[in-house]
């Protein structure tokens, strides 16, 4: 995982600029003379600004990170108010729970919103806020929320310089078929049975199994997908216990050292989150030791029933999953694997076009696209890969799914750079390659829009074939492309497909 790509250290920079943003919140804070409670909301507010806002410009995160106290406020007073009338508060969390869920619908900016009105319900039952605090809890968020800002968009706005990856638009649907939907019902049922049966175990923990359920349902889709990801909660959670015991617990909450694992835990959440929930996990249980430490509270006994309050949430997130508005993996994985594909033929086609001539032509944000698709197409396929997957023909249909789809981003890259090259010429060869493209494409998941072929023959129609080396080396890169497309239709037409 430490030996992951990192391109322009992107993630690298990201961790440390949340440890800073987190840090000087809680500073902030501490010198404003808030309580310790006060100064937790405060450093959790900051790490979940920084974290959740997800906008593709820095202006729209900005926009969001505004609107986080128009949410944040209303939840805070709600849940301390009502932190007396157990029957009332677990209603109120169970719509917020709904809603937030909803919201994903408006892209990353529902997303945001929705998780930060969550989880500022779930600060107050993990401090035990109540009304006399308010003011103070306030206070704490709006410097966390400043602070966080102050870091993000005036000293260190690393995304004016290195854009935020490109996010696929979710799949869409109508009704129930609209997957935020369908997971708002799914949701909001998990985090009913998670409540239920955490304050059976607990009735001062119990809100531990209703995060979990909630969590396990961000950026998933299918069962598999949930079934996974609470699988990985478990087994960060377990490690992230081990590691307690062994660091949170023999510190007894002292101050300094404690701040200090904090620290390393935020960059952890945030340089692991893109690539390992388990690990990140880890991070975060650690976090939640310490910080217990802070309070007073921790004692091995509490590290065990985190555990169990884990199991708790992931078993609601199974059952609900498996028996409310069930979302196959199957189903999933084709739509993700189609808008890969036409993709793959934007590309190629966006490319040739640009050989051809046609400077309006770029293919490189159809890269960029593309490449947010396959990382979206592995997250759905990741149930299928997963060692404990018993389906041994499914696992190996899904690996050679990826295995291909990564051959097509590989010479779509090389493609997108020979079309790039100011030197390069067109050749009349591209039509007939470019048109086998698409030929494989419409063989695997139908039509083609546009005919893009046609207008690249009226583009190159006056074309002759000729043997410049940039027109060599995008026929190479399509002639690629149309093998591993042709390699593709095996296993996309399994008897069986790849899904469950």
């Amino acid at each position: 995982m430490f030996m992951a790509p990192d391109p322009g250290l992107v993630r690298l920079r990201v961790s440390l600029r949340a440890v800073l943003g987190t840090g000087l919140a809680v500073t902030a804070s501490e010198l404003a003379g808030l309580s310790l409670p006060a100064s937790i909301t405060g450093g959790l507010a900051a790490l979940l600004a920084l974290f959740t806002v997800g906008d593709p410009t820095v202006r729209g995160q900005a926009v969001t990170t505004a609107l986080l106290p128009l949410v944040g406020f209303p939840v805070l007073a709600l849940a301390t108010v009502l932190h007396s009338v157990p029957a009332v508060r677990d209603a109120s969390w169970l719509a917020v729970v709904f809603c937030g869920v909803y919201a994903r619908r408006w892209g990353p900016r529902g997303q945001a919103l929705g998780i930060f009105a969550f989880m500022t319900f779930f600060i107050t039952q993990f401090l035990h806020a109540v009304p006399g605090q308010l003011p103070q809890l306030y206070a704490a968020m709006a410097l966390a929320l400043a602070a966080s800002s102050a870091v993000r968009f005036g000293a260190w706005c690393i995304e004016r310089r290195t854009p935020p990856p490109a996010i696929p638009a979710p799949l869409g649907g109508r009704g129930l078929a609209r997957p935020t939907t369908r997971q708002a019902f799914q949701a909001t049922a998990a985090c009913a049975f998670a409540m239920a049966a955490g304050q059976f175990l607990s009735d001062e923990r119990w809100y531990w199994a209703v995060g979990t359920a909630w969590w396990i349902f961000v950026n998933t889709a299918s069962r598999g997908e949930t079934l996974v990801r609470g699988f990985r909660r478990i087994v960060g959670t377990v490690t992230g216990i081990a590691a307690g015991l062994l660091i949170a617990v023999p510190l007894h909450g002292a101050p300094t050292p404690t701040a200090v694992i904090v620290a390393v835990c935020v960059w952890g959440i945030f340089y692991t989150a893109a690539l390992s929930y388990s690990w990140m996990m880890f991070f975060v249980t650690v976090m939640a030791g310490l910080l217990y430490g802070l309070l007073g509270v921790l004692h091995p006994g509490l590290l065990g029933l985190r555990l169990a309050e884990t199991a708790a949430g992931a078993l609601g997130a199974a059952l609900a999953v498996a028996l409310i508005l069930p979302v196959t993996t199957h189903t999933v994985t084709d739509r993700w694997v189609a808008r890969a594909v036409h993709a793959v033929h934007d590309c190629a086609s966006a490319a040739a076009r640009r050989l051809a001539g046609d400077l309006g032509a770029d293919p490189a944000p159809r890269a960029a696209e593309l490449e947010a698709l396959l990382g979206r197409v592995r997250f759905a396929l990741a149930p299928l890969v997963h060692p404990l997957n018993p389906m041994r023909a499914r696992k190996s249909r899904a690996r050679q799914v990826l295995a291909l789809l990564d051959d097509c981003a590989r010479e779509v890259r090389g493609l997108t750079v020979v079309a790039a090259d100011p030197d390069a010429s067109h050749d009349a060869r591209l039509i007939a390659a470019c048109g086998r493209v698409e030929a494989a494409i419409e063989g695997l998941v139908g039509a083609v829009p546009e005919r893009a072929v046609a207008s690249d023959a009226e583009a190159l129609g006056e074309a002759v074939p000729g043997h410049d080396a940039g027109a060599e080396q995008a026929l190479a890169h399509l002639h690629g492309l149309e093998r591993a497309l042709a390699a593709l239709a095996t296993p996309l037409r399994g008897s069986s497909t790849m899904g469950a």
